[in-house]
């Protein structure tokens, strides 16, 4: 989860970056037609494209129309929001997490969790609103952060229903089908798109960002997360996002552009301190009945 937190952080950056030049269900539908390629391809390498991975196909669709309208809802936000802002919101996923956890698995957050999730909370929300008491107070929330929450409470109904949705599947296998009916669903949603986009004027930028997402951001994430789902408590596995915001800041470093002001260190260094609250090794109470 540590490398998913630094991988799903160059997401924030690129995206940026390339939202300007193209539509965002556009290039998610190709990055998830590439992503697909490749699962489809190292799962029947690996023989894990049996009879039993492709059973209730209707699973995959569930969870990849969820990823559908996050991954969306993320590059139509890239346009008008920071990165490290956006990230910030992401790190609301925790405890939006633990909400569906209990009402899908029956997950009961320890208080430990709580007191972790809720810190980490204030941090995300500090660095939202730039540090602005007063903004806060308003609650004026931007229009890109705004759309990216809708896409936010998606991803954190992914976790806990992966869960209850998956019967033993090889990781491959499973991976290739989300990705698989993902690809199905966006290309059905920018079917006009598709065929009006000027694909030769397209920069650089563009082509590095849908090849970065397609291979690293969804392709290898998506096994990180299964793996982590399957074997922490659902608002665990999404706690180490606490850490997303540091690494945008990074990769803005990185990538020499503008980082945000001192005023939001306050905040993000409190989205540490809840992962490091969280590192804990402690499982969630499960409610029987």
């Amino acid at each position: 989860m540590l490398c998913f937190s630094a991988l799903v952080a160059g997401s924030f950056s690129l995206g940026s970056m390339s939202a300007p030049y193209i539509d965002p269900a556009v290039l998610n539908a190709v990055r998830f037609v590439i992503a697909a390629s490749l699962m489809l391809v190292l799962a029947g390498l690996n023989k894990q494209m049996s009879r039993k991975a492709w059973a209730a196909p209707w699973r995959y669709f569930v969870l990849a129309g969820l990823f559908a309208i996050y991954f969306v809802t993320m590059f139509e936000g890239l346009k008008t929001a920071a990165p490290v802002s956006m990230a910030a919101v992401f790190t609301l996923n925790p405890a939006l997490t633990a909400v569906f956890g209990f009402w899908l698995v029956s997950q009961l957050t320890t208080l430990r969790m709580a007191i972790a999730i809720a810190v980490g909370g204030v941090g995300a929300l500090w660095v939202i609103f730039q540090g602005d008491l007063n903004a806060a107070l308003r609650f004026e929330i931007g229009r890109g952060e705004a759309i990216y929450f809708w896409g936010c409470i998606a991803h954190a109904l992914y976790s806990p229903l992966l869960r209850k949705l998956n019967r033993g599947e090889p990781a491959l296998a499973f991976t290739a089908g989300v990705l698989t009916a993902g690809a199905v669903i966006l290309c059905i949603w920018a079917g006009r798109g598709l065929i009006e986009t000027d694909w030769a004027s397209l920069p650089g930028i563009v082509w590095i960002t849908i090849i970065y997402t397609s291979v690293i951001a969804t392709g290898l994430t998506f096994l990180i997360l299964r793996y982590a789902t399957l074997r922490l408590p659902s608002a665990k596995v999404m706690a180490y996002t606490y850490l997303v915001p540091s690494w945008v800041i990074l990769w803005e470093l990185a990538l020499g552009r503008a980082v945000p002001s001192a005023l939001v260190l306050p905040g993000v260094a409190l989205t540490a301190l809840a992962l490091l609250v969280l590192l804990k090794d402690e499982e969630p109470q499960v409610v029987s009945g």
